[in-house]
C-alpha cells in the first residue's frame, strides 16, 4: 500500500523537490510515515527527516536496524536536533546502538542535561526496568496546594512523557505517593497534596526484570509504573506503551523458542536476513533433536523381533507416536502460557498433575476407541487391545511430559518456553515407541506361545 508513495517520495527528493515531498506525507501519522521511510533508500530517508517538522516523533517509530543506517546519513546537526527531541528512553536506546566513535561525536552536540541523562540511563543492564524507564515525568511535593501543583504540572508538562500521574517526592526524591490529573482537576485549589495523594503506590525496583514490570503494569491497569532504587528514591517511570513493547518482544522470543529457533535476535526480518544468520538460528536445536530422535530408533531396534512377527504394528506406529507428541505439545503450550502470565506457579504443579492425568486419560480413551476399530480391521482383537492400551499410555505420558517440562525448566532458572514443541515431540516420540512396542511384546508374545 505504501510502496507507490515511497517511490513518489524518493523521486521528489532525488529532484530536490522537498516541498512536494513534505506535501505528500503531510496527512500521514508518525507510525505510517515511518513505514514509508523504511521502504525508501536510506539517503533519501535522511534528507526527508532533515526537513520534517516533527522528525523526532517519526524517527522513534522507525525500526532500530534502519535507525542505525540513518545515523550514518544524517548530518551531526540534524541527528542532534532529532535526538534532543526524542523521549529520554528512546534516546538512550539509540545511543546504545551507536559505536564508541559515534557516541563521542553525538554527545557534544546535545545539551548538558541531556548528556548526563543519557549516560545515567545507559548504565543500566539490558533486560532490567532501568533499561526501559524514562526520566521524563512530573514530580510534586506534599506541602503544595492543588493550585500550586497544577501550576507546576503546567511547567513540567512539555518535557514529560505522561502527565496523567504525578509522583510525590521529598527533598531526597524518596517516593511518598502519587496523584492523578483527574484528582487534581476535581480537588479544591486550596487543598494540600498531602491530603489528596495516595500513599499506596505500586512500584518496581530499577534492577527488576523488565518482563515482570510489563506484567505488573498489565495486572494493575497502570498508565505508568514508578521505578525506584532500593533506598526508595524515584529514578524514572516505565510507561504503558514501553511495557507493551517489552511484552511484544517477549512474545516474539517465546514464539521462536516454541519452534526451537534461537531467539537471541528475535527482531530479524526473515525476508532480508542473511542465509548464514537463518542457518545459525536453527541449526543448534535441530542437531540436538536429531540425537533425541535416535532414542526412537533404539526402541525400534530393541523390539525388532516383535515387529518382524507382527508386521501390522508398523502401520499404527506413526499414528500412536504422533498422538503422544500432539498431546504433549498441547500441554506444554498451555503451561508455558500459564507460567508466562503468572496464572500458575511452581507450587501448583502437583495439583495440576492430577487434573492433567484425568484429562489425558479421557482423551486417551476417546482416541483409543477410534484407533481400536482400525486395529481390529487391520489385525485382530489382540492388536486392537494393544492399540487401546498403547494409546492410553502414550497420551497420558505425553501430556504429563508436556505439562511438567515447563515447570522443571522454570525451577532450573531456564525459560519455560524452551519446552518447545519439537523438544516435547522428540521426548514423546521416544517414549511412545517404547510404550507401544513393550505392550505389543507382552501381549502378542503371550498369544504366540
Amino acid at each position: 500500500m505504501n510502496a507507490p508513495l515511497s517511490v513518489s517520495l524518493n523521486d521528489a527528493i532525488i529532484h530536490f523537490d522537498i516541498q512536494k515531498a513534505l506535501t505528500l506525507v503531510a496527512h500521514l501519522k508518525a507510525a505510517d510515515l515511518a513505514d514509508v521511510i523504511e521502504q525508501m533508500p536510506v539517503q533519501s530517508s535522511a534528507q526527508l527527516l532533515a526537513h520534517l517538522p516533527k522528525a523526532a516523533k517519526v524517527f522513534t517509530k522507525i525500526e532500530p536496524d534502519y535507525q542505525a543506517k540513518l545515523v550514518h546519513e544524517l548530518s551531526r546537526a540534524d541527528l542532534a536536533a532529532i535526538v534532543s527531541e526524542m523521549p529520554s528512553d528512546k534516546r538512550t536506546d539509540l545511543f546504545k546502538q551507536l559505536d564508541l566513535t559515534e557516541q563521542e561525536a553525538l554527545l557534544p552536540a546535545l545539551a548538558q542535561a541531556q548528556r548526563e541523562d543519557i549516560r545515567r540511563l545507559a548504565m543500566y543492564q539490558e533486560g532490567t526496568a532501568g533499561a526501559i524507564m524514562t526520566s521524563q515525568y512530573v514530580t510534586l511535593h506534599q506541602d503544595m496546594t492543588v493550585e500550586k501543583a497544577i501550576a507546576t504540572l503546567r511547567q513540567q508538562a512539555p518535557d514529560a512523557e505522561t502527565i496523567y500521574e504525578s509522583y510525590i517526592v521529598d527533598e531526597k526524591r524518596h517516593l511518598l505517593g502519587e496523584v492523578s490529573l483527574h484528582e487534581l482537576i476535581l480537588a479544591p485549589l486550596d487543598q494540600s497534596i498531602s491530603q489528596l495523594m495516595s500513599t499506596e503506590v505500586i512500584s518496581a525496583y530499577v534492577d527488576d526484570d523488565q518482563d515482570e514490570v510489563a506484567k505488573k503494569i498489565a495486572r494493575y491497569d497502570l498508565l505508568a509504573l514508578p521505578i525506584i532504587d532500593h533506598a526508595g528514591a524515584l529514578l524514572g517511570i516505565v510507561t504503558y506503551d514501553d511495557a507493551m513493547d517489552v511484552a511484544s518482544a517477549e512474545a516474539n522470543e517465546d514464539f521462536l523458542r516454541v519452534g526451537a529457533v534461537d531467539a537471541s535476535t528475535p527482531s530479524v526480518n526473515i525476508k532480508e536476513a542473511p542465509l548464514l544468520l537463518l542457518y545459525r538460528k536453527r541449526v543448534f536445536w535441530l542437531v540436538i533433536l536429531v540425537f533425541g530422535s535416535l532414542l526412537s530408533g533404539l526402541g525400534i531396534a530393541h523390539f525388532e523381533s516383535v515387529i518382524e512377527s507382527n508386521i501390522v504394528l508398523v502401520f499404527f506406529l506413526p499414528l500412536l507416536v504422533g498422538s503422544g507428541g500432539n498431546a504433549g505439545s498441547q500441554s506444554a503450550t498451555l503451561m508455558v502460557r500459564a507460567l508466562a502470565t503468572g496464572d500458575v506457579v511452581m507450587t501448583d504443579w502437583f495439583k495440576l498433575l492430577g487434573r492433567e492425568c484425568l484429562v489425558a486419560l479421557a482423551l486417551g480413551i476417546t482416541m483409543a476407541i477410534a484407533v481400536a476399530i482400525l486395529g481390529y480391521i487391520r489385525g485382530d482383537a489382540m492388536v486392537a487391545l494393544v492399540l487401546i492400551l498403547s494409546m492410553m499410555g502414550i497420551v497420558l505420558i505425553g501430556s504429563v511430559v508436556g505439562m511438567s517440562l515447563p515447570f522443571i525448566l522454570d525451577r532450573l532458572g531456564l525459560d519455560p518456553a524452551s519446552a518447545s514443541a519439537p523438544l516435547v515431540t522428540s521426548i514423546c516420540d521416544a517414549t511412545g515407541v517404547i510404550i507401544y512396542l513393550f505392550i505389543a511384546a507382552q501381549l502378542l508374545s503371550s498369544v504366540a506361545m
